[in-house]
Formats: C-alpha cells, sequence, structure tokens
C-alpha cells in the first residue's frame, strides 16, 4: 500500500483540509498507516496533480485561507483498482520485540519498565478506540451499525486497531509478569 491510498481512503467522508487530514490519521489511519503531517500535504499535492483529488480555496476572513480536498472518479477508480489487488502479508517491526528476544543477557528491570510504558500507551489506545466506536455508531448497538450503518469501513477498521491494541497490551502484561516472576527465582537461589 501506498501512502496515496490511506489518504484517498481518509477522504471518502468528505472534503478535508490538510490540517483535518492530519486529525483524521491521527484518530483512525494511523492505526494501520502512519505518516506525519507534512508527508499528507506534500501526497495531497501529489494527489491534486495527478488527478485523483480536487481541492479547492476557502476563504476566511481574519484567518488565511484554507485549501479543501476531496476525491475524484479518477481517485474512486484508483481506490477500486487497489482494494482488488492482492494484498502482501504484513510484518511485524518493532523494537520492543528485540529487546524482549535479548531479555536473557540484559538487566530485565529496565525491559520491565518499556513493557510496562508499552501497555500504558496501548491502553490509552484502547480507551480512545473506545470512544471513537461509540461515537461512529452513536445510539445503535454494535451488530446493528454492523449490518445497517452508512459507513461501516472505518468502524472495522478501528475495531481491527482495538484488537491490535488489547493484543499489545495484553502481552506486554503477560511478559512484564514472566520477567518479574523470573527475577524473583533468579533472586531467591543467589
Amino acid at each position: 500500500m501506498a501512502l496515496r491510498h490511506a489518504v484517498l481512503a481518509a477522504l471518502l467522508d468528505g472534503e478535508l483540509s490538510g490540517y483535518q487530514l492530519a486529525k483524521a490519521f491521527d484518530v483512525g489511519v494511523a492505526n494501520f498507516w502512519y505518516a506525519q503531517p507534512q508527508q499528507l500535504y506534500a501526497e495531497l499535492n501529489h494527489l491534486e496533480r495527478a488527478g485523483l483529488v480536487a481541492g479547492r480555496e476557502v476563504v476566511q476572513e481574519g484567518r488565511p485561507n484554507k485549501r479543501l480536498f476531496q476525491v475524484t472518479g479518477a481517485g474512486l477508480a484508483e481506490l477500486e483498482t487497489f482494494a482488488g489487488a492482492s494484498d502482501k502479508p504484513s510484518f511485524i517491526r518493532d523494537d520492543l520485540l528485540v529487546k524482549v528476544q535479548s531479555a536473557d543477557h540484559v538487566d530485565t528491570a529496565t525491559l520491565i519498565t518499556r513493557l510496562q510504558e508499552r501497555a500504558a500507551f496501548a491502553q490509552a489506545k484502547i480507551d480512545l478506540f473506545g470512544k471513537l466506536l461509540r461515537a461512529l455508531r452513536g445510539d445503535r448497538d454494535e451488530e446493528d451499525f454492523l449490518l445497517h450503518g452508512e459507513r461501516v469501513g472505518p468502524y472495522l477498521t478501528c475495531l481491527r486497531g482495538l484488537a491490535y491494541e488489547e493484543g499489545n497490551r495484553d502481552w506486554c502484561e503477560r511478559t512484564v509478569a514472566v520477567l518479574t516472576e523470573r527475577r524473583r527465582g533468579q533472586r531467591s537461589r543467589r
């Protein structure tokens, strides 16, 4: 997947400014595709030159003008082609896993701290996903929303982000428990 597809997908709900796009990425898209704001602005320019998005200037009083972007027919066709293409499997690339791999040869006290920090980060994301899911479905229960909601795609990707972060949190907590117990055992043998 290229950043272009993530940007096009983020613009499917309507016109967004670059700033709004960056916020949308932070809340939803970043759980499966991370990009810095300057990358998003550059990609919007590329997409506009390619005719995949259309931008328009909005004049604002007392503030700088802003540009709003929306997906064009060519952009929708690009997403259709992308959606029909075979996917490459994803792979985990995570510094924390390399550190845990080294657990038998490094000070685990620091490693435990890093794992606790990651678990707390995952919990914060879980809380955020929970709020986002509730906002997306409104007063509907989840099954009704999944069957009859207007835009189910963002909800489904948010569910995946939630499951991912729950898995991260649970693994970190279990790994902390294992390493803590091993440290106790090593101390008692001394």
